[in-house]
């Protein structure tokens, strides 16, 4: 019997999760279809249109690995927004050394603007890596006067994990799906700001950011989708 590759098991159990979680259409999948709506081809073809635009809207959950563990790449879910408040908190740099803030620093106006409302702006976009149920990273953009702004058609990103979460290429892989979901609705390019200390410059180099301005502490960078 042949021995699956690493890359072909991960691939077919992406397959196994799409087609679980109706994301792949079968022959029966269709046939249900046509038959519940009398094979008239108007309502058949709305039904279809109005799936198409669920599935679309959720983006398409995503099933990965690291070396240990297998987790989701999904939307965020209308009743998680609270969630990126704690992500917000945890994507505050601490330089070594240096004491964490106090936790309402996010209440802070110049904070807040990654998180009020979110989900009501035309930009406003957000995947989380699941593991299991619990949502243990997040990675979300919006078009706000932030430090990473670069003009008002630019999105901003955002991103952070869980400290015990961290190096294990969970957060490459939340960067290159919404990279690839922010193509897809067809933005020319993304913007962030990070501080010059932080590891995670590397991460933003390697999935396509690159340095447009800097000032004493941080770089702006911006990747052309």
């Amino acid at each position: 019997m042949k021995q699956l590759k690493e890359k072909e098991y991960e691939e077919f159990q992406q397959y196994l999760y799409n087609k679980a979680h109706g994301y792949i259409w079968t022959p029966d999948t269709l046939e249900l279809i046509c038959g519940s709506n009398d094979n008239e081809p108007e309502p058949i073809g709305r039904q279809i249109l109005e799936m198409l635009g669920r599935v679309r809207n959720e983006h398409i959950s995503h099933m990965t690995s690291d070396k240990h563990k297998k987790y989701v790449i999904r939307s965020l879910r209308k009743g998680e927004t609270d969630l990126l408040k704690d992500f917000l908190y945890e994507a505050i740099f601490i330089p070594k050394g240096t004491e964490s803030p106090a936790r309402d620093i996010i209440e802070k106006p110049e904070l807040r603007v990654y998180t009020d409302d979110f989900g009501t702006r035309k930009g406003d976009n957000c995947l989380v890596a699941d593991f299991g149920g619990k949502v243990v990273g997040a990675v979300w953009t919006r078009i706000m006067d932030d430090y990473g702004h670069v003009d008002d058609e630019t999105l901003s990103f955002a991103i952070s994990l869980y400290k015990e979460y961290r190096g294990q290429g969970i957060g490459s892989q939340l960067m290159v799906k919404m990279l690839e979901l922010l193509k897809w609705q067809g933005y020319e390019r993304a913007s962030l700001a990070v501080q010059k200390e932080n590891y995670a410059v590397k991460m933003y180099k390697n999935v396509g950011f690159k340095t447009v301005d800097e000032n004493a502490e941080e770089y702006i960078m911006v990747c052309e989708l």
